[in-house]
């Protein structure tokens, strides 16, 4: 089932990043996905399979265009098509807002996403790159 997070889901949300990340660099604060769930309640989606959470998207507006994050699904999970669900869940958040193209962030180094992303339609926009500050 997918639905968006609640705050009861922060701490199996954030033990599920890390799990799922495989290893990468995942430091949250939950003071920060709780912030986002009361902000927009509708952004962070959740699928939860027996009780647990397997996968999540976080399908954010910001009143011009549509962004999508945090796209992951345990391990055990995977290759069920529950990213394609969680996916299209986020689209159709999208298109209800009325947003007309969404950008998914992908790390260059998770080749084992890209297929998923181009088996669900998105290209890889070569000439954009993404400039950070942290503060």
């Amino acid at each position: 089932m997918i639905r968006p997070a609640t705050p009861a889901d922060v701490d199996a949300i954030l033990e599920f990043w890390v799990a799922a990340a495989e290893g990468t660099d995942r430091r949250d604060d939950p003071a920060k996905v709780h912030a986002l769930i009361e902000r927009d309640p509708e952004a962070l989606l959740v699928y939860e399979l027996d009780g647990a959470v397997v996968g999540t998207v976080i399908a954010g507006w910001d009143g011009w265009r549509a962004h999508l994050y945090r796209l992951a699904v345990a391990p055990q999970a995977r290759r069920r098509g529950l990213a394609r669900q969680l996916i299209a869940a986020a689209e159709e958040r999208f298109k209800a807002l009325g947003a007309f193209r969404v950008d998914a962030m992908v790390l260059h180094d998770n080749t084992d996403a890209h297929p998923a992303w181009a088996a669900t339609g998105y290209v890889m926009q070569e000439q954009w790159g993404r400039w950070v500050r942290h503060f």
